[in-house]
């Protein structure tokens, strides 16, 4: 049995402290719940985004009731200020360890660690002791502020046809200032769940009937989807890009080409049998584009070669793991590929970064961070590719953001299998951070499908090749477009942007000649001529969430005027046609997040 060293280098608030810190409150936890409820088998307790998680399988079946006891008893074991500490084991030693416990889940992850070839190591701190690759915090005395969040259920490894286990989720911050402003965060996102508003909106739906992960755009959500996929093709073509369609599915042999079938074959849907060929629904776009530059002979004179396509691709999720627009099955990227000279790579993702930023201003994020995501050595049969491949790679990567002075932090391991990427996270009004824009750089695509150009002293090369998504997937940036503006819309965005309201009957002719004035200037008008109360109107009107409600009345008829009302509760009376359309026109062109109109 070997000590193991951990290097802690991570300074706190950083990733990698956050990532120890939750894991090791896993460890907490898991020890607390053993503790209190005897028989409780354990499994596996990660760190993930602004949180953890361990799952449980036991006689108890835990309830949120159960929750404030069990962080009780992880407190009592946080003050006891227990070192972690891990050593290396034989299989022999951890598998006589985890018999005599009766820990058949670690049994069965020590057989997958010995198949892969991995150390195996065991990490304890006090009593507790876990099957771990490590990951922590130097003490317990580090674990102070945290709070236990929910309850729910999750297959084995994700599978369904493996036990149903239950889950306990976690957050746990460096002080308490973050975990409240963390805690605060999540109450307000329960009133913009986009869940909740896109039926409360009328903008999709997921119907049972056709199947979990699917989303039905509705009017109103397909408008948008069309303003936004208008938007991002006219700026792609500005800046040179090309636009493609590709097919949905495949023969099997591309993607054993491509080496999705090798490194991806888990969340592709399975073979389709067509006239004894054997196809597959596509999960990514790329290899589709490899073959658009495959079809012919190229020339430098070319280079760089941008392809886009707005593509809808399809991968196995499970079901547990679907969360509205965020996580489904069949989505549509804003998928684009540029084939470059090798002289051309550091420009080439410059150009992307700058579109990626130009996304966010527009559509109203002013915040964003950058993370480099490289390969971890060490699980070479998870990349392909050669070392020094991978290095180039990731330096022609950093160079850019260095050039640009943009700060950025390193995620090892968490490179795609065939290159290193640069993530742009969003953030977003309420301080959540979104996974959204990706640069990745490709080098072994071009290899697997021999792709070449002709260089300009008459010899053949093989181009390099950036994967670049903006929106990332139509369908999860509309999500976090509801739920960052919480479903009032900028104008330009909104399905209505104004609907004209009437006191009574005698207003309809007016009110349909203003609606025609404004729908000849593009704008996108509705009326609401009902024999309701104009308060009843107007809180309709609110709850539709119209950025702007005209209202017409026998006065405003006789001085040929008009009142407005914002969606933010602010109201002008005396407004002319002419200054109407000229500050709904300029507010629409310029895109303005918050309406220009006046002053509250």
């Amino acid at each position: 049995m070997n000590a193991v060293a951990e290097g802690k280098g991570a300074e706190a608030g950083s990733r990698q402290y956050l990532d120890r810190l939750r894991h090791s409150c896993a460890h907490v936890m898991a020890q607390a719940v053993q503790e209190l409820y005897p028989g409780t088998k354990i499994t596996i307790g990660p760190a993930i985004e602004n949180g953890f998680y361990y799952d449980f399988d036991g006689p108890h079946q835990f309830t949120l009731e159960d929750l404030p006891k069990i962080e009780k008893r992880m407190r009592q074991i946080a003050e006891g200020n227990h070192p972690f500490s891990g050593a290396e084991q034989s299989y022999e030693q951890s598998r006589r360890y985890w018999q005599e416990r009766g820990e058949g889940y670690k049994l069965e992850l020590l057989e997958g660690i010995k198949q892969r070839g991995e150390r195996i190591t065991h990490y304890s701190h006090g009593a507790f002791t876990d099957l771990c690759r490590g990951g922590h915090v130097d003490s317990t005395k580090e674990i102070r502020h945290f709070k236990l969040l929910s309850v729910a259920g999750a297959y084995w490894r994700g599978d369904e046809k493996n036990a149903m286990l239950q889950r306990i989720y976690g957050t746990a911050w460096p002080t308490k200032g973050q975990l409240d402003d963390y805690l605060r965060m999540l109450e307000e996102a329960k009133a913009r769940d986009h869940r909740k508003l896109g039926v409360a909106l009328d903008l999709f739906s997921v119907q049972e009937l056709a199947g979990p992960g699917l989303i039905f755009w509705h009017p109103k959500g397909g408008l948008m989807r069309m303003i936004m996929e208008d938007w991002l093709r006219a700026e792609a073509l500005k800046r040179g890009y090309q636009m493609v369609y590709t097919p949905h599915i495949a023969n099997v042999e591309l993607w054993n080409t491509s080496g999705h079938r090798s490194f991806y074959k888990d969340n592709m849907f399975t073979e389709i049998e067509v006239e004894k060929g054997h196809y597959q629904l596509k999960p990514m776009n790329c290899p589709f584009h490899v073959l658009i530059y495959k079809s012919r002979l190229r020339s430098y004179r070319e280079l760089p070669l941008r392809l886009a396509e707005l593509g809808t691709v399809y991968r196995y999720e499970r079901s547990g793991v679907l969360h509205g627009l965020l996580r489904v099955r069949g989505f549509t990227q804003d998928d684009a590929h540029i084939f470059c000279a090798r002289e051309q790579i550091e420009s080439e993702v410059s150009g992307c970064i700058d579109f990626a930023l130009e996304v966010f201003k527009a559509f109203g994020f002013s915040r964003y961070a950058l993370e480099v995501s490289t390969w971890d050595p060490a699980q070479r049969d998870v990349y392909i590719g050669e070392a020094s491949d991978w290095e180039r790679a990731q330096a022609a990567l950093e160079n850019v953001l260095k050039e640009r002075g943009l700060p950025y932090e390193l995620v090892p391991g968490e490179a795609a299998f065939y290159g290193p990427k640069i993530d742009v996270k969003l953030i977003d009004a309420i301080g959540r951070s979104w996974q959204l824009s990706t640069v990745q750089f490709d080098f072994n695509l071009p290899r697997k499908f021999e792709l070449e150009y002709i260089a300009a002293d008459g010899s053949r090369k093989t181009p390099l090749m950036v994967h670049r998504a903006l929106y990332g997937s139509i369908e999860r940036f509309f999500g976090i477009l509801v739920e960052h503006y919480a479903g009032h819309f900028p104008l330009w965005l909104s399905p209505v942007q104004a609907k004209v309201l009437t006191l009574t009957a005698e207003q309809e002719a007016p009110a349909r000649a203003l609606e025609a004035k404004l729908k000849a200037a593009g704008l996108r008008c509705a009326l609401d001529l009902r024999p309701e109360k104009i308060g009843a109107k107007i809180r309709d009107a609110q709850l539709e969430k119209i950025p702007y409600m005209v209202v017409l009345g026998p006065k405003d008829v006789a001085a040929g005027t008009l009142s407005v009302r914002l969606g933010d509760g602010r109201q002008f009376s005396g407004v002319t046609e002419a200054e109407l359309l000229e500050r709904l026109g300029g507010e629409v062109s310029r895109k303005l997040v918050a309406s220009a109109w006046g002053k509250p």
